[in-house]
Protein backbone atom coordinates (compact mmCIF):
# COMPACT_ATOMS: atom_id res chain seq x y z
CA UNK A 1 0.00 0.00 0.00
CA UNK A 2 2.92 2.51 -0.17
CA UNK A 3 2.90 4.84 -1.88
CA UNK A 4 -1.75 5.01 -1.78
CA UNK A 5 -3.48 8.24 0.00
CA UNK A 6 -5.49 7.59 2.74
CA UNK A 7 -8.55 7.57 1.04
CA UNK A 8 -7.47 5.40 -1.34
CA UNK A 9 -6.79 2.69 1.76
CA UNK A 10 -10.16 4.04 2.51
CA UNK A 11 -11.88 3.59 -0.44
CA UNK A 12 -9.47 -0.09 -0.90
CA UNK A 13 -10.61 -1.01 2.78
CA UNK A 14 -14.71 0.05 3.39
CA UNK A 15 -15.27 -1.28 0.01
CA UNK A 16 -14.11 -4.96 0.53
CA UNK A 17 -15.80 -4.57 3.71
CA UNK A 18 -18.87 -3.64 2.50
CA UNK A 19 -18.75 -6.53 -0.53
CA UNK A 20 -18.08 -8.77 2.24
CA UNK A 21 -21.00 -7.73 4.45
CA UNK A 22 -23.01 -8.00 1.83
CA UNK A 23 -22.41 -11.10 0.51
CA UNK A 24 -22.49 -12.34 4.47
CA UNK A 25 -26.15 -10.43 4.23
CA UNK A 26 -27.51 -12.70 1.82
CA UNK A 27 -26.81 -15.78 3.82
CA UNK A 28 -28.52 -14.22 7.16
CA UNK A 29 -31.68 -12.43 4.88
CA UNK A 30 -32.02 -12.45 1.42
CA UNK A 31 -35.46 -11.57 1.01
CA UNK A 32 -36.61 -8.55 -1.48
CA UNK A 33 -39.97 -7.87 0.26
CA UNK A 34 -41.42 -3.89 0.11
CA UNK A 35 -43.39 -1.65 2.26
CA UNK A 36 -45.39 -4.08 4.69
CA UNK A 37 -43.81 -7.47 3.22
CA UNK A 38 -40.10 -6.13 3.71
CA UNK A 39 -38.38 -8.82 6.09
CA UNK A 40 -35.28 -8.56 8.04
CA UNK A 41 -32.53 -10.10 9.45
CA UNK A 42 -29.78 -9.33 11.80
CA UNK A 43 -26.13 -9.37 10.86
CA UNK A 44 -24.31 -8.72 14.20
CA UNK A 45 -26.65 -5.87 15.48
CA UNK A 46 -27.57 -4.57 12.42
CA UNK A 47 -30.87 -4.91 10.34
CA UNK A 48 -30.39 -5.86 7.09
CA UNK A 49 -32.88 -7.69 3.90
CA UNK A 50 -31.73 -8.36 0.22
CA UNK A 51 -32.34 -4.61 -1.10
CA UNK A 52 -29.92 -3.81 1.94
CA UNK A 53 -27.40 -6.52 0.98
CA UNK A 54 -27.19 -4.89 -2.65
CA UNK A 55 -26.43 -1.27 -1.42
CA UNK A 56 -23.62 -2.83 0.59
CA UNK A 57 -22.26 -4.57 -2.43
CA UNK A 58 -23.00 -2.23 -5.10
CA UNK A 59 -21.10 0.40 -2.34
CA UNK A 60 -18.17 -1.96 -2.38
CA UNK A 61 -17.78 -2.29 -5.98
CA UNK A 62 -17.63 1.62 -6.42
CA UNK A 63 -14.97 1.95 -3.40
CA UNK A 64 -12.90 -1.09 -4.76
CA UNK A 65 -13.03 0.68 -8.30
CA UNK A 66 -12.67 3.88 -7.07
CA UNK A 67 -9.77 3.68 -4.83
CA UNK A 68 -7.31 3.33 -7.79
CA UNK A 69 -6.17 6.96 -8.21
CA UNK A 70 -6.22 9.72 -5.98
CA UNK A 71 -8.29 11.84 -7.44
CA UNK A 72 -10.96 9.24 -7.73
CA UNK A 73 -10.86 7.79 -4.16
CA UNK A 74 -11.17 11.19 -2.87
CA UNK A 75 -14.17 11.93 -4.36
CA UNK A 76 -15.53 8.59 -3.66
CA UNK A 77 -14.51 9.36 0.64
CA UNK A 78 -16.33 12.52 0.35
CA UNK A 79 -19.08 11.84 -1.73
CA UNK A 80 -20.03 8.48 0.89
CA UNK A 81 -19.51 10.59 3.53
CA UNK A 82 -22.17 13.01 2.42
CA UNK A 83 -24.85 10.08 0.76
CA UNK A 84 -23.93 8.55 4.59
CA UNK A 85 -24.83 11.50 6.27
CA UNK A 86 -27.89 12.09 4.57
CA UNK A 87 -28.74 8.31 5.06
CA UNK A 88 -28.46 8.96 8.82
CA UNK A 89 -30.33 11.96 9.00
CA UNK A 90 -32.92 9.76 6.86
CA UNK A 91 -32.74 6.67 9.50
CA UNK A 92 -32.91 8.60 12.25
CA UNK A 93 -35.99 10.37 11.13
CA UNK A 94 -37.31 6.78 10.16
CA UNK A 95 -36.54 5.55 14.00
CA UNK A 96 -35.18 2.36 14.76
CA UNK A 97 -36.98 -0.46 13.15
CA UNK A 98 -37.74 1.98 10.48
CA UNK A 99 -37.65 1.51 6.37
CA UNK A 100 -35.65 3.96 4.66
CA UNK A 101 -37.83 3.58 1.14
CA UNK A 102 -39.68 1.59 2.41
CA UNK A 103 -37.40 -1.21 1.43
CA UNK A 104 -34.00 -1.09 3.84
CA UNK A 105 -34.90 -1.68 7.33
CA UNK A 106 -32.93 0.01 9.57
CA UNK A 107 -32.04 0.44 13.01
CA UNK A 108 -30.23 2.51 15.83
CA UNK A 109 -27.12 0.49 15.47
CA UNK A 110 -27.15 1.40 11.62
CA UNK A 111 -27.88 4.93 12.19
CA UNK A 112 -24.68 4.78 14.28
CA UNK A 113 -22.42 2.82 12.03
CA UNK A 114 -23.58 5.15 8.95
CA UNK A 115 -23.01 8.34 10.99
CA UNK A 116 -19.19 7.10 11.58
CA UNK A 117 -18.75 5.97 8.16
CA UNK A 118 -20.25 9.76 6.66
CA UNK A 119 -17.72 11.50 9.44
CA UNK A 120 -14.91 9.63 8.73
CA UNK A 121 -15.45 9.69 5.21
CA UNK A 122 -15.40 13.41 4.86
CA UNK A 123 -12.32 13.85 7.37
CA UNK A 124 -10.47 11.34 5.29
CA UNK A 125 -11.01 13.22 1.53
CA UNK A 126 -10.68 16.82 3.17
CA UNK A 127 -7.49 14.85 4.76
CA UNK A 128 -6.14 13.30 1.29
CA UNK A 129 -4.69 14.95 -1.70
CA UNK A 130 -6.69 14.82 -4.84
CA UNK A 131 -3.05 13.79 -6.48
CA UNK A 132 -0.81 11.32 -5.20
CA UNK A 133 3.26 10.64 -5.69
CA UNK A 134 5.37 12.63 -4.16
CA UNK A 135 3.88 15.96 -3.77
CA UNK A 136 0.35 14.85 -1.91
CA UNK A 137 0.92 13.24 1.50
CA UNK A 138 0.36 9.15 1.25
CA UNK A 139 0.35 6.98 3.65
CA UNK A 140 2.93 4.07 4.26
CA UNK A 141 1.45 0.82 5.57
Amino acid sequence: MQGKTLAQIYALVLGAVLVLVGILGFLVEPSFGIGDDAQRGTLIAFDINGWHNVVHLLSGVIGIAMAKTAASARMFAIGYGVVYLLVTVLGFIVGDGGLLLSIIPINTADNLLHLLIAVSGIAVGLASPATGGARGRTATV
